[in-house]
């Protein structure tokens, strides 16, 4: 984790605030107070990770998003627009995640850390994907669980494979529908859910307390690895 994180923010004090954070953390920071800045330091080689404000003098933050996703940044929205549209509306463009103002620094760190880790969810030979204590043979359709094989359905592989490829990452309710379930049924969200607890209780140590899959009311779900 040695790329920069750049923060973007039309308030100044905001950013010294992040960038202590960031530091402080043991990871080197840039800053940028609005769209056109923030495009020019995100092209910049080093670049890793962007915290993005919404609320920017010279274009909707919202809008840079598909920008930056192009240039294979990580994005976490930092914003005061706290609508579950918006935050639905920014992670459906490709943001990794999403942070309301005012927040805790700390956290705000843990969620950094997380993002730039979120790609360590390791191949493991041509087919395989490893998340915390799961692993998954994409081409086999198999899974295990601390060394353990777990039988699944085919849409709840499906949904465990696609949630492991983004470990760490909220995905929405429209996100994982369609890539699972297809277009026809984005307004489906039973079907996932079913799905969710069925997964929570052949993986998680205590279904009724999840720490792998994890919910974010009226969003959507992440794997955390």
């Amino acid at each position: 984790m040695t790329g920069q994180i750049l923060i973007v923010d039309d308030e100044a004090a905001i950013r010294r605030l992040v960038r202590g954070a960031i530091e402080r953390g043991g990871l080197s920071a840039e800053e940028a107070a609005n769209a056109a800045e923030a495009l020019t330091c995100a092209r910049r080689p080093g670049c890793e990770l962007v915290l993005l404000d919404l609320g920017l003098p010279d274009r909707d933050g919202i809008e840079l998003i598909p920008h930056l996703k192009a240039l294979e940044r990580t994005v976490i929205v930092l914003t005061a627009r706290d609508a579950i549209t918006e935050k639905v509306a920014a992670l459906d463009l490709g943001a990794d995640d999403y942070v309301v103002k005012p927040f805790d620094t700390d956290e705000l760190l843990a969620r950094v850390r997380v993002a730039l880790r979120r790609h360590t969810v390791s191949s493991v030979g041509q087919n395989r994907l490893r998340a915390g204590p799961v692993e998954i043979d994409l081409a086999a359709h198999q899974v295990w669980r601390d060394g353990a094989p777990v039988k699944l359905t085919r849409k709840e592989f499906a949904l465990l494979a696609e949630l492991a490829r983004h470990a760490g990452k909220l995905l929405t309710h429209t996100h994982l529908l369609r890539r699972v379930w297809g277009d026809g049924h984005v307004e489906d969200v039973a079907y996932l859910r079913v799905a969710i607890r069925a997964l929570r209780l052949k993986l998680e140590a205590d279904p009724a307390a999840p720490s792998f899959l994890l919910n974010e009311p009226g969003i959507g779900y992440r794997l955390i690895a």
